[in-house]
């Protein structure tokens, strides 16, 4: 059993765990994930794990006990003596509070990359960072993989010579122009303003999208409001002809499904880093599956093969 490959998966997103243990021709590990009756956590492994090589599968979006619940995985592996252990986070959340930009806020961003490093995790494979300079937060090595290669491939085949990239916002750039580099197409940039969290306003216009269809690239869709903001400024404003949004983290929470589908975005294209479950709320929205590209890193890391081949 040294050095076997071993997939366990948290019950953020037991789907995604299935999904990747199936594209390495294995199951899950069977773990049992409980609560006392006040509501605390519990974690026991089922199977013998003694000298393994473990990924644990947890996206750490709210509830706050997602990411409890991945310290406790990680710690049950370690106490039952696996070899290493790799705590696999398609969507890391917390990203967004990555500095201290202003007075008396905490940096959750690196308080959960402690966090994760305390409770025993060898090393952390993620998906599009919000902001890519975490992985420096982290004093174990982690595998920074882009959503990139999956999401190009829904537009493998469709005509660009009518077509643009936008950025929702600067912080967004790099990202759009990357994909807009790969797609051959022009690229837009809007600056806005955020004068509180979830609050967005749209400043200025960078770039030329009159008469094109336009494709909108941002790393997570929260409210939507930035996002159907931005839809509206390129129809109403600078004449595109048609927004399709596309994105790799869909939170979607309080009004962004009412917006989204009251918006002028003819389809949204998401990936399954978080679970999403409401098609019937929302028609527009269209599902991209990570767990092969996941998969594939966890087996390099396994193999100590290179991770940047997958890297856009």
């Amino acid at each position: 059993m040294y050095n076997e490959l071993v997939v366990i998966s948290g019950t953020a997103h037991i789907e995604m765990g299935d999904r990747i243990a199936k594209n390495l021709n294995l199951s899950l590990l069977e773990i049992e994930a409980t609560r006392f009756s006040d509501g605390e956590v519990s974690i026991k492994i089922m199977e013998n794990i003694r000298g393994t090589d473990v990924f644990i599968v947890q996206p750490t979006m709210p509830p706050a006990e997602n990411i409890l619940e991945l310290l406790l995985m990680i710690d049950a592996v370690r106490r039952a003596s696996c070899r290493r252990v790799t705590a696999v986070i398609p969507y890391f959340g917390y990203a967004r509070q990555d500095r201290k930009d202003q007075p008396r806020v905490p940096i959750g961003a690196k308080l959960m990359a402690n966090l994760i490093t305390t409770a025993g995790a060898d090393r952390v494979l993620t998906i599009d960072l919000h902001a890519p300079q975490i992985q420096g937060f982290f004093d174990i090595p982690l595998d920074h993989i882009y959503s990139a290669p999956v999401l190009l491939k829904h537009f493998e085949g469709k005509p660009t010579e009518n077509l643009a990239v936008v950025s929702p916002d600067v912080g967004s750039i790099k990202m759009a122009r990357s994909f807009a580099k790969r797609l051959g197409v022009g690229l837009a940039i809007i600056d806005k303003r955020r004068p509180r969290a979830n609050e967005a306003e749209v400043m200025n216009f960078i770039g030329d999208v009159a008469g094109r269809d336009v494709v909108i690239f941002d790393d997570m869709i929260d409210t939507a409001g930035t996002l159907t903001d931005a839809a509206r400024v390129c129809m109403e404003n600078h004449g595109a002809l048609s927004v399709t949004a596309c994105c790799t983290h869909p939170i979607l929470s309080g009004p962004a499904i009412e917006r989204l589908n009251n918006s002028p975005i003819k389809e949204v294209v998401v990936s399954n880093t978080i679970p999403f479950d409401r098609h019937h709320l929302c028609s527009k929205i269209k599902v991209l599956d990570m767990s092969s590209l996941l998969a594939d890193a966890i087996e390099r890391i396994h193999l100590e093969k290179t991770v940047s081949a997958l890297f856009l």
